[in-house]
């Protein structure tokens, strides 16, 4: 769903503005690139690149950083996780893929993918996801 189709939620209901709101719809968006990261991205051995000139390897110890790396992705990843099952445990599941993916609608969520409540208790919950994850970032 582009950007331009998704409404913020009511922010004088959740104190959340519209360019907060999309600050952590975009936050969230990233689930997929940082799972498949963590995922895919598991050594430090790279081709070395054959120039003519001098180089600098000031990187530090790359095992090191992408230690570092794929700590912010897990930690990023289990909040977006744990914030949905604050938000409702019973549909949890469904509130990460409604707010990690563009094609979470809820008549996605409904007809494919099975979601056991109504719409209004859908959004309900995907507002409440948003109120807490904002207060956690």
């Amino acid at each position: 769903m582009p950007v331009s189709n998704v409404r913020p939620i009511n922010e004088k209901k959740y104190d959340i503005s519209k360019h907060r709101f999309l600050e952590l719809y975009h936050f969230c968006m990233q689930y997929s690139e940082w799972k498949d990261e963590l995922k895919y991205k598991k050594d430090t051995v790279r081709s070395i690149e054959v120039t003519d000139m001098p180089t600098s390897h000031g990187n530090g110890d790359a095992t090191a950083n992408l230690a570092v790396r794929r700590a912010e992705l897990q930690r990023k990843c289990e909040l977006i996780e744990q914030t949905a099952i604050e938000a409702d445990p019973d549909i949890y599941q469904y509130i990460i893929k409604g707010v990690t993916t563009e094609y979470g609608t809820y008549k996605y969520l409904k007809e494919i993918a099975g979601i056991p409540c109504g719409k209004d208790m859908y959004y309900n919950r995907r507002r409440k996801f948003y109120w807490l994850l904002s207060n956690k970032i």
